[in-house]
């Protein structure tokens, strides 16, 4: 999938959407809730039995003397302000072609949240989730459909996607950034966007009848990656309950980088586009700045191991037990990667391979050959595909699970899906070979009506009803187990591998014995970061 992008831009798709969110008069039949803000005006449908609420500012905008600023308090507003539309999508590129937007609005003006709850709910009482999407943090947007929190809310869980600056405009770190900072620090303005996100929640959930003390936070790809930060903060201490990663994590093969390489880049983007001081650059339209973005030569910008959001690595919190100590679900996807993208025009044969394994990995090429061989054709296209998905995001993926089992006082659930989306519609495609990168979300959010791309079967219905059982049931109690579902146990050892649940045509545990690969993979790339 994307085949035509980088594999970090591969490694995180996920897509956005969004409309403006425009003022007007509350029409009688809508829901009015109350938030520290302000009033808002929502959408009533009665159809599904859920109140819907849309575009609501959880931070001011971040534009002018606020562009690359920690978000700042939204301004509190008077009457009723309508929550009807989704905000504005953050400033993003056109890099991922699967990305349907719902609205033409992209703005700077971007640190809005939606939220969808059952009609009844009032008290205060339901649990919570809290999304985040991916798009290797250079696209998104809470808005797109695979993320609509409706089908949950029809769980009884409150459901919040929220929008957080991407690329440049989310990620810059300049020695002029870090020296006007009171923390010392610049970059990660993203990661802090979804703290402030889930700081809000804690404030105004409960009007929506969510329980702020039931928080669970969740996310795919560069989504995933932020749920594995925020779990390591120290800024997010307390602010959730439980976490969902689906397919990433800020560990392995895509830590971040430091902060003074990270200075340096930007130093060289603020040349590149003509700008000669901190002033200069925050006084460029938004425009330039993001097209500047795809120049040759232009880092990609995602997170930085600032010194404030992470004080120290990731990996260094995790080990030492410093991480938030909270029931974890997490899992890939069994095409995370495709063989065609080690081998390119290549046809997949032994010798191919082994040429093509060499060129990865020099010296350390018949090591990698044990643990992914390929011995005919078959076993080229089984062993690359894996290769690929493991260096591209499961790899990162497996260090979360076994350091939050590990140190992480809590259980954790380990999931492999391998459901492959069905042909398409318009049969232009066949259906996928296995489940590619992203292609959980709708099972999981239970949104596979919403994708019209696809000519979904029962038995991808059937799926989805178990997977989205799964995650509903975490929601509500840190345990996916429940009534009609397969069983699936915490991850434990046992017989030489740990435990893990297939997710599919046919869910079912298995012992996944494949820690060789991971430890591999761990001491021939142990210094690459995203």
């Amino acid at each position: 999938m994307h085949t035509a992008l980088p594999r970090s831009c591969r490694v995180l798709l996920g897509l956005a959407l969004a409309s403006s969110a425009p003022w007007a008069a509350a029409a009688d039949s809508a829901p009015v809730t109350h938030v520290d803000s302000g009033t808002l005006s929502g959408i009533h449908d009665a159809q599904t039995g859920l109140d819907e609420f849309k575009g609501i500012p959880y931070a001011a905008p971040p534009v002018g003397a606020l562009r690359w600023k920690p978000p700042q308090p939204a301004a509190a507003w008077n009457g009723a302000r309508s929550a009807e539309h989704f905000g504005p999508r953050c400033m993003q590129r056109p890099l991922f072609g699967d990305m349907v937007f719902r609205s033409a609005g992209m703005s700077e003006d971007c640190l809005y949240l939606n939220v969808w709850k059952p009609a009844h709910a009032t008290a205060g009482k339901l649990p919570v989730l809290v999304y985040f999407y991916g798009g290797g943090f250079l696209g998104g947007d809470g808005s797109e459909p695979r993320y609509d929190g409706a089908s949950l809310a029809r769980h009884g869980i409150v459901t919040v996607t929220v929008n957080y600056r991407l690329d440049v405009f989310g990620f810059l770190a300049m020695p002029a950034l870090t020296g006007e900072s009171p923390a010392h620090a610049s970059g990660n303005y993203g990661l802090l966007d979804q703290v402030a996100a889930l700081r809000w929640v804690q404030r105004n959930i409960a009007a929506f009848g969510g329980d702020p003390a039931q928080v669970t936070i969740g996310g795919e790809s560069a989504g995933a990656m932020s749920v594995s930060a925020l779990m390591a903060s120290p800024l997010s201490k307390g602010l959730m309950q439980r976490a969902i990663g689906e397919s990433g994590a800020v560990l392995g093969n895509l830590k971040p980088g430091p902060l003074v390489l990270a200075e340096q880049q930007g130093q060289a983007y603020m040349q590149h586009v003509g700008a000669h001081s901190l002033t200069e650059l925050r006084a460029m339209k938004a425009d330039v700045l993001l097209k500047a973005c795809g120049d040759k030569g232009v880092p990609e910008f995602g997170p930085i191991l600032d010194g404030y959001f992470l004080p120290r690595p990731p990996e260094a919190i995790y080990a030492a037990g410093a991480q938030a100590h909270i029931p974890l679900l997490l899992g890939s996807n069994s095409q995370e990667g495709y063989y065609p993208y080690l081998l390119g025009k290549q046809a997949p044969t032994p010798a191919n391979y082994r040429a093509a394994v060499q060129r990865v990995f020099g010296t350390h090429a018949d090591e990698a050959l044990k643990l992914y061989p390929g011995g005919d054709e078959a076993e080229v296209k089984t062993s690359g595909t894996a290769l690929e998905g493991d260096q591209f995001i499961a790899f990162a993926t497996r260090r979360w699970m076994d350091w939050q089992r590990k140190t992480g006082k809590a259980p954790v659930y380990y999931y492999y899906f391998d459901q492959p989306r069905p042909a398409k519609r318009d049969g232009s495609a066949g259906p996928d070979a296995g489940a590619v990168h992203s292609g959980e979300i709708e099972y999981a959010l239970g949104d596979l009506a919403g994708n019209r791309v696809y000519a979904w079967t029962a038995t991808d219905q059937r799926v989805s009803v178990v997977m989205e059982g799964y995650w509903a049931n975490f929601i509500k109690t840190g345990d996916p187990n429940g009534a009609g579902l397969p069983h699936w146990p915490a991850a434990a050892d046992k017989d030489d591998g740990v435990l893990r649940q297939v997710i599919g045509a046919e869910t079912h545990t298995f012992i996944d014995r494949n820690a060789a690969r991971y430890e591999f993979l761990q001491r021939f790339e142990p210094d690459a970061h995203l």
